[in-house]
């Protein structure tokens, strides 16, 4: 069979083509294998890429930011008290408080859970700390493990506050509402639960933040710390 220009047969002509058109067509369709990409690996699912927040109970949670979280209105009793506060405190300004305040909030949860007493210590006042670290002691001597997660912080609300005179020195008091997705089980010895749920459930909390100032307006030792934690 002849080969030379010119001379190719039709029908083998035709069928290159036609091959041809099929290996173009394939590759439009299937894309080219470079070698780098990762195989079996299903893409992200589109709620994850929009970086929304986990689903409970068939809803999807929005994260806010810190930013965005609502402050008391000004003309309002605890907008008045916070204006107080700042009154003594030139430096303090109410949505940094609030960034501050849900920042401890994680932070303290999940000390408590792992018995970090230096955390704990560092960030309540005396008598908060005593009754964590009675707690810990009593989960201790039983054995038991507590497991605390924090999912999501749904809102974190100022609620109230307060100032007051203590001996040259004033105390500011300020309470924060906190509504969270988490986990949070006390496991006993055996690993089964002895209280709480090892799944997510929304929990509401009122925790309360004091700080000395002195009288030059300036704060008088530790920042912002816990001084009551308890259920709303």
């Amino acid at each position: 069979m002849d080969f030379t220009a010119g001379h190719l047969p039709v029908d083998l002509i035709l069928f290159g083509m036609i091959a041809a058109f099929l290996v173009l067509r394939l590759r439009s369709i299937l894309g080219k294998q470079t070698g780098l990409e990762r195989r079996g690996v299903p893409p992200s699912p589109p709620a994850a890429r929009a970086g929304r927040g986990p689903v409970i109970e068939g809803r999807a949670e929005p994260r806010p930011a810190p930013n965005d979280r609502p402050l008391p209105d000004p003309t309002g009793p605890t907008g008045v008290k916070l204006a107080r506060i700042g009154e003594r405190d030139r430096g303090f300004d109410g949505a940094t408080f609030l960034r501050g305040a849900e920042a401890a909030f994680r932070k303290i949860v999940q000390a408590f859970a792992e018995g970090d007493r230096t955390t704990l210590k560092a960030n309540l006042t005396d008598a908060a700390y005593n009754a964590f670290d009675a707690a810990i002691v009593a989960r201790e001597a039983q054995g038991e493990t507590q497991r605390a997660e924090i999912r999501n912080i749904l809102q974190a609300t100022i609620t109230d506050a307060n100032l007051s005179e203590q001996g040259g020195l004033w105390l500011a008091a300020i309470d924060v509402r906190f509504v969270s997705d988490q986990i949070s089980v006390l496991l006993g010895r055996d690993g089964l639960p002895v209280s709480g749920a090892d799944a997510t459930t929304e929990l509401s909390d009122l925790w309360t933040f004091e700080r000395l100032l002195n009288a030059s307006g300036s704060a008088s030792g530790p920042n912002w710390r816990l001084a009551n934690a308890r259920s709303a």
